[in-house]
């Protein structure tokens, strides 16, 4: 879930970026009057939260990350935004090292909005009516490819380890990514596994190594190799889909037997933020429908609030493949919560990816 992002594989760049996280830490400053908002790129466009434009002229500054978990290590190092952009599955892990504050939600104006389904998912219950993340965007994880140079491929997860499109096949640098697909074909809980479970996922990856041209983030690298037929099929979030679609480019999301990815994100507060009423602020203009609105129809990412999809027509909301009740895609889908062996397993991807 990202855009214009550099590419970042193996140990030594994760390891210089976790370096340079530590030294930002200690030499950025802040703006005392501007909310610190640290997010992924492409969602710290102005479209997003006009009233509060309106209200605070330049009064959000945006820092950007690669992923959940180059976030996660910056802040840990001692960054310190006003609020952050992580999804679901690591909000524990943020919450288990005391980096965040509960958020009031009698303070979030359009909480009632929001679909129950997101509101009430584990770990985001702070007790006494708060909440430690406002869910604000989801969407699916899964494979768009060629139509015209995969001619009618089984509707599974198994393309990307096809051999016959060796070099020409792209995965997502994420380990809530490639290897909980991994673990779906290898007939693996991605989300609680034992160490033999976690050989047989290795072993997985393993297979799909030499098949891959690359393990990226990039989205608009991959996009462009797409469109070129560099790449054949990748695993892509649906934004990738609307943006090559729009292009004329002729492409299509794999809707895999397995299920595609299913993911949430959404707004924490830092517990020492300084801009704690900019924040409430900030948040509840991201929530209004016309924001919800933008996400949908330029992203094609699905809003957290029921307002902003009944604002969109619903042939449009069918060729962005999203329903306007996310209960029913979630049906089908693969939701990607919180992982118990993380940290584990992202350890072995890292060895995979390095040829080990």
């Amino acid at each position: 879930m990202a855009f214009d992002l550099k590419l970042i594989t193996g140990t030594k760049a994760r390891a210089g970026l976790a370096a340079l996280a530590l030294a930002l830490s200690s030499t950025v400053t802040f703006a005392a009057d501007k909310l610190q908002y640290f997010t992924w790129s492409g969602y710290e466009l102005p479209d997003f939260n006009k009233s509060f434009l309106a209200a605070h002229p330049d009064g959000v500054e945006a820092s950007i990350f690669g992923d959940d978990d180059d976030a996660f290590t910056k802040v840990k190092a001692g960054f310190r935004p006003d609020i952050a952009h992580p999804c679901y599955d690591k909000v524990a892990r943020w919450n288990k090292e005391g980096l965040l504050q509960p958020i009031d939600t009698k303070r979030i104006k359009n909480w009632d909005s929001i679909f129950p389904v997101f509101k009430n998912l584990p770990d985001l219950q702070a007790g006494d009516g708060k909440v430690w993340m406002v869910p604000w965007d989801w969407g699916n994880t899964s494979i768009l490819y060629r139509t015209d140079l995969v001619k009618n491929p089984e509707a599974s997860w198994n393309l990307l380890w096809d051999k016959q499109y060796a070099g020409r096949m792209a995965t997502i640098d994420a380990v809530h990514d490639t290897p909980v697909v991994a673990a779906l074909l290898a007939g693996v809980n991605p989300f609680d596994m034992t160490p033999e479970q976690m050989d047989k996922v290795a072993e997985k990856l393993r297979e799909q190594r030499p098949l891959l041209s690359n393990y990226t983030t990039d989205m608009t690298s991959v996009e462009q190799a797409l469109a070129s037929g560099q790449l054949v099929a990748a695993m892509t979030w649906n934004a990738s889909a609307t943006s090559l679609k729009k292009q004329g480019v002729p492409v299509e999301f794999m809707k895999p037997k397995e299920g595609m990815l299913t993911w949430a994100c959404g707004f924490v507060m830092l517990k020492d933020a300084k801009n704690v009423d900019l924040a409430y602020d900030f948040i509840n203009s991201r929530l209004e429908t016309d924001s919800g609105k933008y996400l949908i129809q330029a992203y094609g990412y699905g809003s957290s609030t029921s307002s902003a999809f009944a604002a969109v027509p619903k042939e449009e909301l069918d060729k962005l493949q999203l329903p306007s009740d996310p209960e029913v895609m979630l049906k089908t889908t693969v939701f990607t919560g919180p992982m118990k062996q993380n940290d584990d397993l992202a350890k072995m991807f890292e060895k995979v990816k390095a040829g080990g």
